[in-house]
């Protein structure tokens, strides 16, 4: 039997998996433990549904893909409106030395898995889709560069599933080693934290507040009408130029583009006050265009694509935890100080660089809760792992692209 969803019943599908993956978060306590994104939780139900009506029922399943790309535009065009540049600034220098010691780790990440693969004699993408590509981009990041490797001219029919096996095991383990990385990196070194100070609440702290000016502003319907004004020219500047680059075999994604012009806005419009971008708002929009986009990746997955694929996906991520365990001791810690607020910086940058900035916040707070605040690696790992990571990351992966082993 063929069952096809036109536009209406897969965005009504796509709804039912968002509450779906509510109602199982609040359910199950290990869902809500480890920040298990609902699109994830509940696009995986689906997903193994669809999998017992397509292989016991014979049924041929399929959903219109009409909002899939505008949704995932959608989203890195408020990634890149939320990128002020200015904050760099506001942070400090040890912000910058931070970012630097993150931009080092995604080619670490890469470097490892694709050469993991290529020494297991497996397709490279396999080992960049788990590095940079789905550890420290996540969903979001992992999702989009799968519906690109599906395509022409890289062929990879199962890479939208390995992304989301990937950021999956990230989430999960991103949550667990941070932790106990500070603590072991402040018993080896005998740093004491700042117990002196009071550090009782249980709710992480999100900083990046004080970095911008329009915490107090309502969202108002003419605010989500400029706000949606500068996402569609975004969007449209960046599709426009990606279609005209195609000509002169220029091949960055799509959504690169929507994120440049993104980034272009917020700071050409911040340098000149002439308009001052709605942080939240854009926050808003952004988090519902990722999780309709994530609800509809998840829906499909193959679980069948993975399972030859099993051994060389577990290798990597492996061996990606012990990476990031080094690099953190002998690169971050060191050049960040050999102090408290290094320790508690590494636990963010295991959080947001195998799993997501969810996890990095609350790998810290674990740690200052113990140990006693320390309000510059918050402000430092928001602004980084919640920003510039993801922008440079965009970048740094088609540098990879560019080696001759991806090339057809």
């Amino acid at each position: 039997m063929k069952l096809h969803f036109d536009i209406y019943s897969t965005f009504l599908i796509m709804i039912a998996v968002l509450l779906t993956g509510r109602f199982l978060t609040k359910k199950i306590k290990f869902l809500k433990r480890y920040d298990i994104p609902e699109p994830v939780s509940g696009g995986l139900v689906f997903a193994i549904l669809i999998l017992v009506l397509t292989t016991v029922l014979d049924f041929k399943i399929s959903f219109n893909k009409s909002l899939q790309e505008p949704l995932m535009l959608g989203f890195f065009t408020t990634l890149g409106l939320n990128a002020d540049f200015k904050m760099l600034k506001k942070a400090g220098s040890l912000l910058v030395i931070f970012l630097l010691s993150s931009i080092g780790l995604l080619f670490v990440q890469n470097v490892t898995g694709i050469c993991l693969t290529l020494a297991m004699g497996e397709n490279p993408l396999i080992g960049l889709m788990g590095g940079s590509v789905s550890l420290t981009g996540g969903f979001g990041t992992g999702a989009a560069w799968g519906t690109v490797f599906e395509k022409a001219p890289y062929n990879f029919v199962s890479a939208t599933s390995v992304a989301m096996a990937c950021a999956t095991f990230g989430v999960i383990t991103g949550g667990l080693v941070g932790g106990p990385m500070a603590n072991f990196l402040m018993k080896r070194y005998k740093i004491k934290g700042n117990s002196q100070e009071s550090a009782t609440n249980d709710t992480p702290v999100d900083y990046t507040d004080t970095l911008t000016d329009n915490s107090s502003r309502s969202i108002t319907a003419g605010s989500f009408i400029n706000s949606l004004a500068l996402i569609a020219v975004s969007i449209f500047l960046g599709i426009t130029v990606s279609n005209y680059m195609q000509r002169f075999s220029f091949t960055l994604p799509t959504f690169v583009w929507c994120l440049f012009f993104g980034i272009f806005f917020r700071n050409f419009l911040s340098l000149t006050n002439l308009f001052q971008v709605f942080d939240r708002e854009m926050d808003l929009i952004g988090n519902v265009c990722l999780s309709l986009f994530l609800a509809f990746v998840l829906m499909n997955i193959n679980f069948l694509d993975l399972v030859h694929l099993a051994v060389p996906i577990s290798v990597v991520l492996i061996t990606q935890l012990v990476v990031m365990f080094l690099y953190g001791w002998i690169v971050t810690f060191r050049v960040c100080g050999k102090n408290y607020d290094a320790a508690v910086l590494v636990a963010g940058q295991c959080g947001f660089a195998i799993g997501s900035t969810y996890n990095a916040m609350a790998n810290m707070q674990s740690i200052t809760q113990h140990r006693g605040p320390s309000q510059q690696a918050f402000i430092i790992v928001s602004v980084v792992g919640a920003f510039f990571i993801d922008i440079i990351n965009a970048f740094a992966i088609n540098l990879f692209l560019i080696l001759p082993i991806f090339t057809p």
